[in-house]
């Protein structure tokens, strides 16, 4: 795959800031951010801005994706949950780190599109549902590691009990990013840093 110029400059500025795992920076590499940026804001791919997608949402500047994925904190081989799929950016990076990615959205637009993008770049370890994120993916629970895609008021209860023994979840609570670790069963909560995403949105849509 061929790097065009606005990927490696974004590459270098995603060092200078603080992103230091060579395996998220490789995964920035093989999911060129273009191909996940709407025909008409392509000039756009690379900056840090928020850039409007299809059904009134938005895609995350590059910096706020790429540290979500560092704090994360994926192995190889473990079992990752993302809600909120948007255009597919964040389960693709996350489809170069481990072996198996579940995500749920609630518009199907979302999906059709972001699963033609997965086939475009060859991505076939991430498996999209239909849903309300709120709720996760029981059937495929427990999870080694779960992020979420937008924000919500409070802690994602029921999606911290399909967390797995020694997993960790990254979500935005009230404008803050958190972490949340489940050593064994009990869960340990560490407020990070003040993060802006799109507020959760209830249910899942039936027209779009």
């Amino acid at each position: 795959m061929s790097i065009d110029p606005g990927l490696i400059d974004m590459i270098m500025r995603l060092r200078s800031r603080g992103i230091s795992s060579n395996a998220v920076l490789r995964a920035v590499e093989l999911a060129p951010r273009r191909h996940f940026v709407p025909m008409d804001k392509r000039k756009l791919a690379y900056d840090a801005v928020n850039i409007p997608i299809a059904c009134g949402q938005t895609l995350p500047p590059p910096m706020t994706s790429a540290l979500m994925v560092q704090l994360l904190d994926v192995q190889p081989d473990q079992k990752v949950l993302t809600t909120g799929l948007g255009t597919g950016y964040l389960a693709a990076l996350l489809s170069h780190m481990t072996t198996r990615i579940y995500t749920v959205e609630r518009y199907k637009t979302l999906i059709r599109e972001a699963d033609a993008r997965f086939k475009l770049l060859g991505i076939h370890n991430v498996v999209t549902r239909h849903g309300d994120g709120r709720y996760g993916w029981p059937g495929q629970a427990p999870f080694d590691r779960i992020i979420l895609g937008y924000a919500l008021r409070a802690e994602p209860e029921t999606l911290l009990e399909q967390l797995a023994p020694g997993g960790k979840l990254l979500a935005v609570i009230d404008g803050t990013l958190t972490l949340f670790e489940k050593p064994r069963t009990k869960v340990a909560t560490t407020d990070l840093m003040p993060l802006d995403l799109d507020m959760v949105e209830a249910g899942k849509s039936r027209t779009l």
